[in-house]
């Protein structure tokens, strides 16, 4: 799919191509058909078999998933020659890439309308999926005259087709119960197949949004796939009613545990309250092992489920506790799979505090906010002993925050669950980590920084983590709260903003001398 060896003369030292990764509608049959004679799982899709094989850690399993790509986009750091871009899909097609062979250059925008509308009918002929087309200018100048948004290039827009809507009747209504108590219904329907996989439920999200639906057991409705991925119940198709149909109601008690179920003032959401509910363990413990958390690898959510229902484990401290004996216990558990689980668990000691502190499920405490926290309170021990007006103070929290911090550390449970990870040796504390950047963060601390264009040495994800980690803080648009603003190449509608507004802005070079501090 991309060429080990360019062709051609002339090839730019360094250039930077960007594509989409996908698998063929024919390959995904034949992978599936292997899988069915292996025994093994199928693939509901070809977006989730194409996106699953690119997560493989094994390269040599991804090599044998048939993925396939098309390259739509090149910069070129060194230089660029090119004055449109269907030059640059030529030039990349000359070299070894593979491009869309259905892009077409169309002289207005009617055309490229007519063109787009052309393949809703046409799509299925295509070897693989597609949900809409995108509509670019093809001058390279204009395109850096129009800019981009905080979100996307003002020179580019996507044409998404509708989404496919099909009919089939609600056969049940069941309420799962989330790792923070709430109750969420779901629809149980006939089995229907949409956009290339087989749905057989769609959340309701709430009552009040079933009721403002009317949405009753045994209804015909019309489903689709929002944005192509979660199935969702558009309306209920009423006419074809029969007078059977029974109305839903959220249960008194909790489906999983039977304690008392209550809805907070305000909320729309109706919760459990039970902090030994086994749905919301299994719940938070998937948290916990969740990759922006304790990045557990191998403790999915079969394995999660056996652990709670066999009782080995009632909380999220008990996965340091368990022994060998407990995980070959369980089915389909090798005895080398059980120890690359106690191997992930054991390293997963090593993580940093603002990942225990987000993997704590504390609600409202996000990946960011859990950063912020740890700048303020770098040990867990003076984060429990904050008082609620001092987090409110604190900028990025807020009283709706502070008081669901404060409400965590006041029950008993969750401190004994904190005082069991203290003797698990967990990374209670980054003061060390905090002095050796200490130098640094005195000049990044408090700074706010804005990053437009294209970096040569660094990924727009990297570039915020290291002025995260020396205490400064990036944000998506131009104020005059902006301390700086960081311009790599084809710098968009922010660079102008920050002229207008007076901020100072520095190129990559300067960044550099920035954050290395010197």
């Amino acid at each position: 799919a991309i060429p080990l060896k360019l062709f051609g003369e002339d090839i730019p030292p360094r250039t930077e191509v960007y594509g989409e990764v996908y698998m063929k509608k024919s390959d995904f049959k034949k992978l599936n058909e292997e899988r069915i004679k292996r025994g093994e799982s199928l693939f509901a899709n070809p977006r989730n078999a194409a996106a699953g094989s690119v997560r493989q850690l094994d390269p040599r399993i991804t090599a044998q998933r048939y993925l396939d790509t098309f390259i739509y986009r090149a910069t070129f750091p060194e230089g660029n020659k090119f004055n449109t871009h269907i030059e640059v899909l030529n030039y990349l097609k000359k070299i070894g890439f593979k491009v869309n062979p259905h892009i077409k250059l169309c002289q207005d925008i009617k055309e490229a309308i007519n063109y787009c509308q052309k393949w809703i009918e046409k799509k299925e002929e295509l070897d693989y999926e597609i949900d809409g087309m995108v509509i670019k200018v093809n001058s390279l100048k204009m395109r850096e005259e129009l800019g981009s948004t905080t979100r996307s290039p003002r020179w580019a827009i996507a044409y998404k087709y509708p989404a496919q809507q099909v009919t089939t009747k609600v056969q049940d209504i069941i309420v799962q119960v989330g790792r923070t108590g709430a109750l969420t219904p779901v629809a149980k329907l006939d089995p229907v197949r949409i956009s290339g996989s087989l749905v057989q439920r769609a959340t309701l999200h709430n009552e009040d949004e079933i009721k403002r639906k009317d949405i009753r057991i045994g209804d015909i409705v019309l489903v689709q796939k929002a944005g192509e991925v979660i199935p969702e119940v558009i309306k209920v198709i009423k006419e074809k009613r029969t007078g059977k149909e029974k109305e839903f109601v959220i249960p008194a008690q909790c489906p999983v545990c039977g304690a008392k179920v209550f809805r907070p003032e305000g909320e729309v959401v109706s919760r459990c309250n039970s902090l030994t509910c086994p749905a919301q363990i299994k719940e938070r413990i998937r948290h916990f092992a969740s990759r922006n958390a304790m990045d557990i690898e191998g403790l999915g959510p079969a394995i999660i489920d056996q652990l709670v229902e066999k009782g080995l484990i009632k909380n999220i401290s008990d996965l340091y506790f368990l022994k060998r004996d407990d995980l070959i216990s369980l089915e389909r558990m090798a005895e080398k799979s059980a120890d690359n689980l106690l191997d992930a668990i054991e390293k997963s000691k090593k993580k940093s505090l603002a990942n225990l502190v987000y993997g704590l499920g504390i609600r409202y405490v996000g990946v960011h906010t859990s950063e912020v926290i740890t700048r303020y309170y770098p040990t867990l021990d003076k984060f429990k002993k904050a008082s609620l007006e001092e987090l409110i103070e604190i900028n990025e929290i807020g009283p709706k925050i502070a008081e669901s911090i404060a409400l965590f550390f006041k029950e008993k449970e969750n401190l004994s669950i904190i005082e069991r990870l203290r003797s698990a040796v967990l990374n209670f504390s980054q003061e060390e980590e905090k002095m050796r950047k200490e130098k640094v963060a005195q000049i990044l601390s408090g700074k706010q920084f804005v990053l437009t264009g294209t970096l040569k040495d660094f990924t727009r994800t990297l570039a915020k983590e290291i002025i995260s980690e020396l205490g400064g803080r990036v944000t998506g648009s131009v104020s005059k709260k902006t301390d700086y603003i960081v311009a790599g190449e084809d710098p968009g509608s922010k660079y102008q903003k920050a002229q207008k507004l007076g901020v100072p802005i520095i190129n990559e070079e300067e960044f550099k001398k920035i954050i290395n501090n010197k």
